[in-house]
């Protein structure tokens, strides 16, 4: 009997990946990628010809038991009653929903006050956080789903006429691979809207999903939708950790494997990235991409009044409270262009100057700062003296400015009550020599340096050879630690950053 292979997508931003595995071991027998278009909004089409190409590059699928979605999270899909996209997608990337971000504070916070509510929060903004939060375990900002479609109802009110779903990016390629859309509807009254489904994990950044109680918040829908369409719409039925939501189309995905190929739920990409490590309870993922990403795993739900912290879920039926920042890897670019040297050349620099930087802290909001809430910010270096403004410091100062505004988010987890026994350093930011050589200074313990490899097509991968199996739990699957990273902490370096910070 040969092996049983399943297969993990990562629908991203910026492209199509799909790794085909050994549902056992875990390790990799096959691998595509495919690019996609650039751009806030897409049309999703193009994600469906990218996993195409990504599938054919792989190998094909005709041989895989079972297949995940995981993907970029918030994304607006809205579908008409014959199942065509309405409108291009708006992504999660895209800000225009800003206006209506604030507006959905504002008016839950001018709404009727409930007696057990304190009597501090007078100011309707304030309050009207702490109700989102209480409410979906996150407020409104312009990444979230439930955002775009108050500025679709706004600005596009005949586009919002013909909606009858609303899906998130995942949710729609995992329908397409089931053999749904209108391309392969036959008769045309009977295209499966019905079928969509996602997880908690995905839906949980949408805005109007309570993870806690695993439910719809409709009420609050209606604050972005005209109320009858709020009522009526269709939205994605939620499924368990590791409970199958259908059967792949033959020709896409399972030919050759008796009974088919199996769906399993798909999810978020930090979420997936949390089951492709094998996150547990006390473990904390940082990743340095061009945003960075603090995430916990939580047995419980997390509520941050402050909504710093955003409550949403994982991928097993536990919590993955995060913090992110728009700046990380980004911040080592700027410091490059500045001093006119590579990555190993920033490192070189840095690595001739003392921590702290001669007394030297950048501040590095360069777009505006999402942790914390400053979106027009910008960045800034403080305490630059005539003795101390030399290449070395300020390229120091540029890697703990990156450093110190990550433990600004574990500090944030901390608070929260979030267990943190270890870190694990991911993403692209994770190859820079000066990273890794401050980084557990800085934070103030060990750093595992996990093997750079696809962790959300993994975790996707993993997920469904949970649902192939159902099981309790998911399959053990190695994790390659490359390196512990150590070094003496240095407390004073981010008490340094901080004063400045304010």
């Amino acid at each position: 009997m040969g092996r049983i292979l399943v297969a993990g997508v990562d629908t991203s931003t910026q492209s199509c990946k799909v790794r085909v595995t050994d549902a056992v071991t875990g390790e990799q027998v096959r691998f595509g990628q495919a690019m996609h278009p650039t751009g806030t909004e897409v049309d999703p089409e193009a994600w469906w010809i990218a996993f195409r190409k990504a599938a054919a590059q792989a190998g094909g699928l005709d041989d895989v038991a079972a297949i995940a979605v995981g993907g970029q999270q918030h994304g607006m899909v809205t579908l008409d009653e014959t199942g065509h996209v309405v409108r291009d997608a708006l992504l999660w990337n895209d800000t225009r929903s800003a206006p209506q971000a604030r507006d959905l504070i504002r008016r839950l916070g001018q709404a009727q006050t409930n007696p057990a509510e304190s009597n501090r929060d007078s100011d309707p903004c304030m309050l009207g956080r702490r109700r989102w939060v209480k409410a979906v375990g996150s407020s409104p900002v312009a990444s979230l789903t439930i955002t775009k479609l108050a500025w679709l109802a706004q600005e596009e009110p005949d586009h919002t006429r013909r909606i009858a779903a609303v899906c998130l990016p995942h949710d729609w390629l995992t329908w397409r691979i089931a053999g749904h859309g209108p391309a392969q509807a036959e008769p045309p009254a009977d295209i499966g809207l019905d079928a969509l489904f996602t997880d908690r994990s995905d839906a949980s950044g949408t805005g109007y999903f309570d993870p806690a109680n695993d439910s719809y918040r409709r009420d609050l829908l209606a604050l972005a939708l005209p109320a009858d369409l709020a009522e009526q719409v269709i939205l994605p039925r939620v499924l368990g950790p590791h409970e199958a939501g259908g059967r792949a189309d033959p020709s896409i995905a399972g030919k050759n494997v008796a009974g088919g190929c199996v769906i399993a739920p798909g999810g978020g990409d930090n979420a997936m990235t949390a089951l492709g490590l094998s996150m547990d309870v006390g473990d904390v993922s940082l990743s340095l991409g061009t945003s960075g990403v603090a995430a916990a795993v939580s047995p419980a739900p997390v509520y941050d009044m402050s909504a710093a912290v955003t409550g949403f879920a994982d991928a097993t039926g536990h919590w993955l409270p995060l913090a992110c920042t728009i700046n990380a890897s980004r911040i080592l670019d700027a410091g490059r262009a500045a001093l006119g040297v590579d990555y190993d050349g920033l490192a070189e620099l840095a690595d001739q100057a003392e921590p702290g930087a001669g007394g030297i802290s950048l501040i590095p909001y360069f777009d505006g700062e999402r942790t914390p809430d400053r979106p027009d910010a910008r960045a800034r270096l403080e305490g630059l003296t005539l003795a101390n403004t030399r290449q070395e410091n300020l390229a120091r100062a540029f890697v703990e400015g990156l450093l110190c505004s990550q433990r600004d988010c574990l500090e944030l987890l901390k608070h929260l009550g979030a267990r943190v026994d270890r870190i694990l350093l991911v993403g692209g930011g994770a190859r820079s020599t000066a990273v890794r050589a401050y980084a557990p200074a800085i934070w103030g313990m060990d750093v595992l340096l996990p093997r750079i490899d696809q962790y959300v097509a993994i975790g996707a991968a993993r997920q469904a050879a949970w649902t192939l199996a159902d099981t309790p739990e998911p399959p053990a699957w190695p994790v390659q630690i490359e390196a512990t990273l150590t070094a003496s902490p240095t407390p004073a370096v981010y008490a340094q950053y901080a004063r400045w910070r304010g």
